[in-house]
């Protein structure tokens, strides 16, 4: 550490609501990002300037071009390379120095992970990409009692809600406002509708403002926060603040019923949101060695990346994960994409 070191957070402890115990606060604080890409990179990012002591990265993808248009944590060559996107975003992350212990992990978080990667964990923050995964984090985070942010991005519309089940007067949790997931084809995703990088920023930073609001104050000025419910768009600058009070009939935090939490573990596909790829799960561990020994003849541009292994197939592009989880690159159709995975990897 040099002698400019200890200046470092000289200016964000200036600002009052801060101060230098609000700035110790969050130096000894651990949050939990789950999803590095879009929103998650930016929240990465601002968490690790702002000094955060431990962050862990959940991400179950890797880095394509298309990402990198909005995604700051990623450069061409994490592009070229499909490095994961958690491993990606450590990286870059550390070259920033600074207190924060990043801990990476390339993985589809469910919930039999959950208990240990929030182990410790003072927040969660929401930077995925699916209504599964947020719906999950909320059954976790209410039954725990655990803060976490939730944030989402389409095209040039925003929303951000802070679910603080720690307050005295708690707001509302997710399925307060929203108590079941809509139908898929309901909703824009980024693959109809698109989405802009000032959309992204804009919502990652009213995220990490809340952030380290909760983060960085003592017991009675948390006390004092009155969660919102915030909608944006940034193309026609409109913005919309509603108090989100809690719902005495919520499934969640009203009746304390987890769906999402106790539901098993799917093994399936999942088509990712407009990669025209698709998350393919197996039933556990796979053999690396018995994989390469049944592509070998078939498959071409075979690499192995520390721990995983890709390869080009039936005209696919598949990234094999230690836990028996593959990217299959190159379609939407999930029945093709699960049938090369049995083909070559194994049921």
């Amino acid at each position: 550490m040099d002698e400019r070191e200890p200046r470092r957070f000289d200016r964000q402890a200036r600002f009052a609501p801060l101060g230098e115990a609000g700035q110790e606060r969050i130096e000894a604080a651990s949050v939990l990002v789950v999803g590095c890409g879009a929103l998650g990179g930016s929240l990465a990012q601002t968490m690790c300037r702002a000094g955060v002591g431990r962050m862990l990265i959940v991400d179950r993808d890797i880095v394509e071009l298309t990402n990198l248009p909005r995604q700051v944590l990623f450069d061409g060559i994490h592009a070229n390379e499909g490095t994961p996107k958690a491993f990606a975003a450590r990286e870059t992350l550390e070259r920033i120095g600074g207190p924060t212990r990043i801990e990476a992990h390339a993985l589809h978080l469910d919930a039999a992970q959950l208990p240990e990667l929030a182990q410790g964990i003072d927040l969660v923050l929401d930077g995925t990409d699916n209504l599964s995964t947020r719906y999950l984090l909320n059954d976790f985070c209410v039954s725990r009692g655990l803060p976490w942010i939730y944030g989402g991005v389409v095209g040039a519309h925003g929303l951000v809600l802070a679910v603080l089940p720690g307050l005295n007067t708690p707001g509302a949790c997710l399925r307060c406002l929203f108590p079941e997931p809509p139908p898929a084809q309901m909703l824009d995703t980024c693959e109809s509708a698109g989405v802009i990088l000032p959309a992204v920023s804009a919502v990652a930073a009213l995220q990490a403002a809340c952030a380290l609001r909760w983060l960085g104050s003592d017991a009675q000025a948390r006390a004092a926060i009155e969660p919102q419910l915030v909608q944006l768009d940034v193309w026609t600058q409109e913005f919309l603040t509603i108090r989100a009070r809690q719902q005495s009939d919520c499934p969640c935090c009203g009746r304390r019923e987890f769906p999402f939490l106790d539901a098993a573990p799917a093994r399936g596909s999942v088509v990712l949101c407009g990669r025209n790829t698709v998350q393919v799960r197996g039933s556990g561990r796979v053999d690396m060695a018995r994989v390469r020994q049944v592509i070998a003849g078939h498959a071409s541009s075979i690499i192995e990346a520390g721990p995983m292994l890709r390869f080009a197939v039936e005209g696919l592009r598949v990234t094999l994960f230690p836990d028996g989880r593959a990217l299959i690159e190159g379609t939407e159709d999930s029945g093709r994409a699960r049938a090369v995975y049995d083909r070559y990897i194994g049921s």
